[in-house]
């Protein structure tokens, strides 16, 4: 078995500063094919993303948008349901070993963006990418018979599940 990912994309950090412009990677369809299997989706229809890299203060920054189309099985029925990501992304990448000094504290705000780690040497944006849909999809996709499913499985809903359901219960006695 091979460490390279589904969807391998290296750029050398050496060649970072002589990139000029966004970069435009897709997926194929066998690359979409194995990102499925290892992010348990139905199906991954498409996957691409436009970027740029510069050099920040000792790390390589990345910014660009990525749009996906892909189905996850509805976590009640299985069925599979939709879903078409259109974000942008702003990543970091740090040589690991080379963060935070131990001791110090890192201060976060809106503006900071997801650090990865990397070997100095290759940053690889097709991994990179295709973890940043990974966080994107919905974490619990629910098709749109998932309640009724639900209901006649015997399944309760919130409200009735709740440890208030037996005290409305009894005001209706009333």
């Amino acid at each position: 078995m091979t460490d390279t990912p589904e969807f391998s994309r290296p750029v050398k950090a050496d060649q970072v500063k002589r990139l000029t412009g966004d970069t435009h990677i897709e997926a194929d369809a066998t690359e979409r094919e194995a990102l499925a299997r290892r992010f348990g989706l139905s199906s991954f229809d498409r996957l691409e993303a436009d970027y740029s890299l510069t050099e920040e203060n000792g790390a390589i920054m990345a910014r660009g948008r990525v749009r996906a189309a892909l189905a996850q099985p509805c976590v009640a029925t299985g069925v599979p349901v939709p879903e078409t990501i259109d974000t942008d992304f702003v990543l970091r990448f740090v040589v690991e070993g080379e963060g935070v000094p131990e001791g110090e504290e890192l201060e976060l705000d809106a503006e900071d963006c997801d650090t990865i780690g990397f070997d100095g040497q290759v940053v690889d944006m097709g991994e990179a990418v295709a973890e940043t849909v990974a966080l994107a999809v919905t974490p619990f996709p629910r098709s749109p018979d998932a309640d009724t499913y639900l209901k006649e499985a015997g399944v309760l809903s919130e409200e009735q599940a709740s440890p208030f359901a037996a005290l409305l219960g009894l005001k209706d006695k009333k």
